[in-house]
Order: C-alpha cells, then structure tokens, then sequence
C-alpha cells in the first residue's frame, strides 16, 4: 500500500511539473543569469517564488476552496470571478502564450537549422498544424507529450549538469546588488505565466487525485502537497540550472540581446552543434504540444462561456488567426508587451491565491476577499500607469510625482506594493464583517 502511495504521489507530481514546465519557460532563466552575474543566487530566490511556489499555492487554493476554479471565484463573485477568468484564459492563451509558443518554434527550432526561414510561413504552418490536431484529437499529441517532453527534460538535465561540471566561464561581474537580481528573478517569474495557469488546471489535478482513491479533503490535501514537492524540486532543478548556465555563460551582452539566441548560445557550447539540433527540434514539438492544449482550453472555455452561441471550432479557428498574428513579433516583443499586461492581471490572482491559502478555513465572509483584491487591482493599475508613462514624464508632471509617492509604499522596489494595502483592508473589512 505504501509503495502504490508512492507511485501515485510521484505520477501525480510529474504530471503536476509537466504542466508547469512549458517549453517556453525555457527562454526565461538563462536570461536571468546572464543579467544577475554573480548574484544569481539571488535571482533563482525570486523566481522561485513566482515560478515555483506561488503556481503551486494556486493548486492548494482551488483544493482548499472546492475542485476547479470556479470554486475559488466564489470567494469573491461570480461576475468578478468571471471577469478574472476570462482575463486569465486570454493571457494563457491568445494575448500571451500560444504566439509565444510559435514564435520560439521558430528562433529556437528551425532558424539554427534554417537560418533564412520566413517568419510569417513558420507562422502559418505552426497554426495550421494546431489547428489541425485541435479539430481532432490525434496520437501524434500523445507521442509528443509522453516520448518527446522527457526526451527534452533529459537533453536539459544532460545540458545543465554539464554546465556546472565545466562552466563556460567564471559568473558575470555585474554592477547590480542581491535586491536588485532578487527583485529581476521576481519580476521576470511573472513571465511563466504558472500562477494564472495554476488555477485553470488545478481541477485536472485535483481529479487525478480523486480518481486514485484519495477522496477525503485530509487525504487529497496530503497527496497533493506530497505531489507538490515533488514537482518543487523538479523545477528548481531545471530553472536553476538554467539561471546558473546563464550566469556562467559568458556570452557578450552588449549588444542587441535576444533571449533565444542566449540558451541557443548555451546549449550549443555545451551540448554541441548535434545537441543543438536535437534540442531545438524537442523544443519545438513539445511547444506544439503546449499550443494545442492552451487552444483546445481556449476554445471549451469562450464556447462554454457563450452557451454553444460560439462554436468550439469558430473560437479554436479565431485564437488560432489571433495568435498567428501575433507570433510573428518575435519572442522578446511578445514578452515585452505582456509584461505591463501581466503586471495588472498577476498581482490580483496571487492575491486571491495567497488570501485562501492562508486565511481561506478561518475567513468565510466575501467582503475581505473582495477588498484585497480591490485594493490589489488599484494599485496594479497604478503601476500599469506608472510604467507606460514614466519614459515621457517631466519632473513636474503628476505621473513623476506619482511614481515618487508609490517609492515610499513598502515592499515597491520587489514588485509588490499592493502586498500590505492589501492585507491591511483584508483585516480591516474582517473586523468590521465578522459578525
């Protein structure tokens, strides 16, 4: 009984990692790195909290709330929790993520093989297999996702541990401190998009764990932590080894710095022009893999939304025009255009992440929740602002002295001023609603 525990604790945890580590999480770490030096330590300790810990505490949240997310949004309202969902979907899928998949498809796995391949054709021929596989359900998904996806694990494991065995050189010498690197590993985390994930796959989760026998709620919350850690350690593994090879790569960042051209940098030095290739094409087909998925995910949820009045197949057909448009930006445009987005929508899911976790069994009432996330969306909004209007700013104008005024909120210069806001109207609404 014991050894089917944990056979069952270790399935469930690498299907937990599988979901969490999408193929264009890989472009992310090594960047870090290179851009921390010797302080990449420091950088691994704010990523981890974005990109690791905080995506699993979105799984404990839906678990302490019910089975799928849209238990979690009860705590709030069913029309906000609405909105935030669509918001989410639109940032895991169309807006953000499945361009990004076609656009690392791309510079990853057919420029180091086809220098001179167009982007626009790379595109259209991604989406269309998308498409494609999306329509109908094929065993060709199912040989990417459970042949290649570890295949593209061991290259990684093989690449990383090589790495640190023999470093391409001594880590960077930066000008930059550990708060600085801590608060860059923070800030780039959001980029995984994990946290906003976490919450639209619990349920998948939840329900592996329900289907192996662990129905009680003591049960299922012990398997899912056990599970849980099991993928934590999975991931520190690859990003941190990734951060390292970044931090250790010695590649010349004074110039017009692509995030995919670094780990291509990396891995071709380390594993080789074959290992290269062999990456590369694993790259590629595991971000097929990630791009049906988001799209199938895509497509039930609007289609779900609009009670059938929009088909499965109009909206699978529209997210795939939409995200083929997009792609063709190029992987560091997409991100730089989504960090402001995700910069709004991330904060207020953490925040609902981060309330049920901690004060979820003790706080039943809507009205703190509600609040906290006001508070958060307020001040996300400000920065949102902030961000888009600073460059152009005078120093008399109100966007300067704003962006002065929010310096002195504690915990700004982490990326989380709307943190003690937050909390404060969360307990000031409790004592006032508690009876």
């Amino acid at each position: 009984m014991k050894s089917k525990s944990t056979l069952n604790i270790l399935t469930i945890g690498f299907a937990l990692f599988a979901m969490f580590f999408g193929a264009g999480n890989i472009i992310l770490p090594p960047i870090i790195g290179l851009l921390t030096g010797q302080d990449w330590i420091w950088s691994i300790s704010g990523f981890t909290i974005t990109a690791i810990i905080a995506p699993f505490m979105g799984i404990l949240a839906v678990l302490f709330s019910g089975d799928e997310f849209t238990d979690l949004a009860k705590r709030i309202n069913k029309t906000v929790g609405l909105v935030l969902a669509t918001a989410i979907i639109l940032s895991i899928g169309p807006l953000v993520a499945i361009p990004r998949t076609a656009a690392t498809t791309y510079e990853i796995g057919l420029l180091p093989i086809w220098p001179d391949f167009n982007a626009v054709i790379s595109s259209i021929l991604f989406f269309g297999i998308t498409l494609a596989l999306s329509f109908s359900s094929s065993k060709v998904v199912d040989i990417i996702g459970k042949f290649l996806t570890p295949l593209l694990l061991i290259l990684l494991a093989i690449m990383i541990v090589m790495g640190i065995l023999h470093p391409l050189a001594p880590a960077t010498q930066t000008s930059i401190t550990g708060g600085e690197a801590f608060r860059r590993g923070f800030a780039e985390g959001y980029q995984t998009m994990d946290v906003l994930a976490s919450v639209i796959y619990a349920g998948i989760i939840i329900s592996a764990v329900k289907a192996k026998g662990y129905v009680s709620q003591e049960a299922k919350t012990k398997i899912t932590f056990l599970s849980g850690f099991v993928a934590i350690l999975c991931l520190l593994f690859i990003y941190g080894g990734l951060i390292y090879l970044g931090a250790t790569s010695g590649y010349d960042a004074s110039g017009d710095l692509k995030r995919t051209e670094l780990l291509l940098y990396i891995s071709n030095h380390v594993l080789g022009a074959q290992g290269t290739i062999a990456l590369s094409l694993c790259i590629a087909l595991a971000c097929l893999t990630t791009a049906i998925a988001l799209v199938c995910a895509t497509g039930l949820f609007f289609s779900k939304l609009t009670n059938g009045k929009l088909s499965y197949k109009v909206v699978v057909t529209a997210t795939c025009i939409f995200s083929a448009i997009l792609a063709v930006n190029g992987v560091d445009e997409i991100i730089d255009y989504a960090g402001p987005f995700l910069g709004i929508i991330y904060p207020i899911t953490l925040t609902l992440i981060l309330y049920v976790v901690i004060f979820g069994k003790i706080v039943k009432q809507k009205a703190p929740f509600v609040g906290a996330i006001i508070t958060t969306t307020i001040f996300s909004l400000l920065q949102f602002y902030i961000v888009m209007t600073l460059d152009k700013a005078t120093e008399d104008s109100c966007v300067f002295q704003l962006n002065q005024w929010m310096g002195h909120v504690p915990l700004y210069s982490y990326d989380v001023p709307w943190l003690l806001p937050s909390f404060i109207v969360f307990v000031v609404l409790y004592l006032c609603y508690r009876k």
